[in-house]
C-alpha cells in the first residue's frame, strides 16, 4: 500500500477513528435539534433519528468494507470524509428549507402520520448520506491497520475504542456546550470543520505517488466547505421572521419571542403552538390562562385570607402573573426545567420577581416537597410533546396528596381530538381514577381544553360563590363564561401508568387531525386545479 507519511507509525488512523466516532454523535444530536422546531424532541422523533442513522451506518460499514478490499488506498476515505464534511457544513444553510419542501409535500400528499413520515423523509434526505459516508470510516481503517493475525485482535480493539470514547465526548459536547453556547448551526460546523482538517491534514502529508486530480478535489472540497461556513452561520429556524424580539436555544428547546404594540408571546415551536403570551394592557389573555383562572375560585380564593398555588410548567408565568393581579393574596410557587425561559420570562414577560421559580421537572419537585396547596396548576404539555412521566396515574395521585382537602388541579390539555380513545380521553380517565370531581371546559377558539379535578364535590357552588364576590367585572364575566361551559367527565377505561403512557403515538394522532382539518381546503384545491391553484391563491 502506497501510505502517506503521516499514516506510518498508525497513530493518526487512530485519531481519525475518535473524531469520526465524535462527529456521528453530534450529527445524530444536531438532527433532533434541527428537527424539534418543526416536529417536536418527543421520543418518536428520537427514534427516527436513531434509526435512520443506524441504517446509514450499517450500510456505510458494508460499503467500506468491499471498497477497502477492492481498493486499499487511503486517499479514497479520505475523499469521502472531505464530502462528508462539506454535506454537513451544508446542513445549516439548506437543512430547514430541505425539512419545510418536505413537509410541503407531504401535507398534500399524505392523510395519516404526518409527523412520522415528514421526519423520516427530513432524516433521509438530510442526514443519511453523510453518516453512510461516516460508516465507511472504520472498516477502511481496519484494512489499513491490521498489518498480520497476530495483532488483530489488538488493533481493531484499539479502533473500536478510539471510536467509543470520541462518540462519549461527541455525545455530551452538542448538548452541555457547544448548542448552548453558539447554536446549532454553529455545531454542525463546528464538527464539519473537524472531519475537513483530518483530510487536509492527510492530503498535506507527503506521499510518493497520490491519485490524479487529488489535490483539486481537495482544494473544491475545503472552497465549498468555506461557502457553507458563510452561509450557514444564522441559527434562524424561522427564516421568514424578520422581527423577533429574540429567537435562541436552551438545553431543552428552540425559543421564540414575537413582540407587536398589543403583546409578547413565547413559542417553542416554529410551525405551530403558542406557549405563553404578555397582554401589554394587562387584559385577559383570550386563551386557556383565562379559563385555568376558575381553578382559584372553585378552591375559594375570596373566603380565604391565603391562596397557596403551584404551576407545574411555569413558562413565562401568564398564569402566575394573571392570579398575582386578581388574586392579591395568593402566594404562588413556579415549577419550570428550562431556566432560559424563566430567564426570559422576566426579560420580556414581566414576571414579577416576588414569584420562585425552581428548575426541576413537575414530578421530580412534588417528590422533593411536603406542601399542599390550594391549586396546582399542571401546564407542562406542549403540541405532541407530553412528559410520559407526568400522564400516569402515579403522577396525578402524587398531585392529589399535594392538594389540601378542598383544593383544586387544573390541567391544560392542548390537543383536543375527535376519535374515540384520543389523548385527553386517556388523561381524563387516568385522572378520574385518582379525583372524585372532574370537569372539563373547552377553550374557545382553540384546540384546548381545560381539565379541573378535586376531592371536594362542592368546587362548582364553590366557583359560583366566588365569582359572586369578584371585585373585577372582566374576571366575573369570565368566569361565568367559563361555568356555562363546564361539564362533569363521564370517565371511560383508558389509563397510563408510569410502565404504559403512549401518549407520543395518542399525540401524534390529534395532530394528523389538526392537520387534515387546517389544510383541507387547500388539499381540495391541489386535486383540482394541481400546483397552478395553489399559486394562484398566494
Amino acid at each position: 500500500m502506497n501510505e502517506a507519511r503521516i499514516l506510518q507509525n498508525k497513530a493518526y488512523l487512530y485519531v481519525t477513528e475518535f473524531f469520526a466516532g465524535m462527529s456521528v454523535m453530534a450529527v445524530e444530536l444536531g438532527a433532533s435539534r434541527l428537527l424539534a422546531p418543526y416536529f417536536s424532541s418527543s421520543q418518536i422523533v428520537w427514534t427516527i433519528i436513531i434509526g435512520t442513522i443506524m441504517i446509514a451506518m450499517a450500510l456505510g460499514n458494508i460499503y467500506g468494507g468491499r471498497m477497502a478490499d477492492k481498493h486499499p488506498d487511503p486517499d479514497r476515505l479520505y475523499e469521502r470524509i472531505v464530502i462528508a464534511a462539506v454535506w454537513i457544513a451544508a446542513i445549516p444553510a439548506v437543512g430547514k428549507y430541505v425539512v419545510l419542501g418536505i413537509s410541503a409535500v407531504l401535507v398534500f400528499t399524505v392523510s395519516s402520520n404526518f409527523l412520522v413520515l415528514a421526519a423520516f423523509c427530513s432524516c433521509l434526505v438530510i442526514f443519511v448520506f453523510p453518516l453512510f459516508l461516516l460508516g465507511t470510516v472504520t472498516p477502511s481503517l481496519v484494512k489499513y491497520t491490521v498489518d498480520s493475525l497476530e495483532d488483530n485482535g489488538r488493533t481493531v480493539g484499539m479502533l473500536n475504542a478510539s471510536n467509543t470514547i470520541g462518540s462519549i465526548l461527541g455525545t455530551f459536547l452538542p448538548p452541555f456546550v457547544t448548542i448552548p453556547a453558539v447554536g446549532t448551526a454553529a455545531t454542525f460546523l463546528i464538527f464539519a470543520g473537524i472531519l475537513m482538517l483530518l483530510a487536509v491534514l492527510y492530503f498535506v502529508s507527503p506521499k510518493k505517488e497520490r491519485k490524479k486530480g487529488s489535490g483539486k478535489k481537495m482544494a473544491a472540497g475545503l472552497f465549498l466547505f468555506l461557502i457553507c461556513c458563510l452561509f450557514g452561520t444564522s441559527d434562524s429556524f424561522a427564516f421568514w421572521e424578520d422581527d423577533l424580539a429574540y429567537e435562541g436555544e436552551s438545553v431543552y428547546n428552540y425559543l421564540q419571542v414575537r413582540e407587536d404594540e398589543n403583546s409578547v408571546v413565547l413559542s417553542t415551536n416554529v410551525l405551530f403552538g403558542v406557549q405563553s403570551i404578555l397582554k401589554k394592557d394587562h387584559s385577559m389573555t383570550g386563551m386557556y390562562y383565562d379559563y385555568a383562572l376558575a381553578a382559584p375560585l372553585m378552591a375559594g380564593a375570596y373566603e380565604k385570607d391565603r391562596m397557596d398555588m403551584l404551576i407545574l410548567g411555569m413558562g413565562t408565568g401568564t398564569f402566575a402573573s394573571q392570579c398575582e393581579r386578581y388574586f392579591y393574596h395568593s402566594d404562588i410557587e413556579g415549577v419550570e426545567i428550562d431556566e432560559k425561559i424563566t430567564q426570559l420570562a422576566r426579560d420580556y414577560f414581566e414576571l414579577p420577581e416576588d414569584i420562585p421559580v425552581a428548575g426541576y421537572d413537575g414530578r421530580a419537585y412534588l417528590n422533593a416537597v411536603d406542601k399542599k396547596y390550594d391549586v396546582i396548576m399542571v401546564d407542562a404539555y406542549q403540541d405532541i410533546t407530553i412528559p410520559f412521566q407526568m400522564s400516569s396515574v402515579e403522577f396525578f395521585a402524587m398531585v392529589k396528596e399535594h392538594l389540601k382537602d378542598d383544593g383544586v388541579m387544573v390541567v391544560n390539555m392542548n390537543m383536543r381530538g375527535t376519535k374515540e380513545g384520543n389523548i385527553n380521553a386517556y388523561l381524563s380517565d387516568t385522572i378520574a381514577r385518582v379525583f372524585d370531581t372532574v370537569y372539563t371546559a373547552d377553550v374557545q377558539g382553540s384546540t384546548n381544553r381545560e381539565l379541573f379535578a378535586s376531592a371536594s364535590p362542592d368546587i362548582l357552588e364553590v366557583l359560583q360563590d366566588n365569582t359572586a364576590l369578584a371585585p373585577d367585572s372582566t374576571l366575573a364575566d369570565m368566569m361565568d363564561h367559563v361555568a356555562a361551559g363546564l361539564t362533569a367527565y363521564e370517565p371511560g377505561g383508558y389509563l397510563m401508568t408510569d410502565d404504559r403512557a403512549p401518549v407520543e403515538l395518542l399525540g401524534m394522532q390529534v395532530i394528523d387531525e389538526l392537520i387534515r382539518s387546517e389544510v383541507e381546503y387547500y388539499r381540495d384545491i391541489y386535486e383540482q386545479e394541481g400546483i397552478r391553484g395553489l399559486l394562484e391563491l398566494f
